[in-house]
């Protein structure tokens, strides 16, 4: 179906190049912006428990390894929030 000379095809590839570039930035900031927010709740949850096993440290192995291995999970998940934040800044600042 052709209107005033145009194919339909054309007309739809055309209102779609224009389209999809406004609508895709828009939803990967939100993307980024989500991913962020459940990494920093991750890491929060994180906190209490790490603070609980400092307290309870006495010196020997498992307690040593409570410390560690929490604090590795609050500051790996902390960097996947504050990376994916970023991203989403750096994406909503591009033209």
């Amino acid at each position: 179906m052709k209107k005033h000379g145009i194919p339909m095809r054309a007309l739809l590839r055309q209102f779609l190049a224009h389209i999809l570039p406004a609508v895709a930035r828009p939803l990967r900031v939100l993307w980024n912006q989500i991913i962020g927010f459940l990494f920093l709740v991750l890491a929060l949850m994180a906190a209490p428990r790490l603070v609980r096993a400092v307290r309870e440290f006495d010196g020997d192995m498992r307690s040593f390894f409570e410390v560690v291995l929490s604090a590795i999970f609050l500051v790996v998940m902390g960097g996947f929030a504050i990376s994916s934040f970023w991203r989403a800044h750096k994406l909503s600042r591009t033209g």
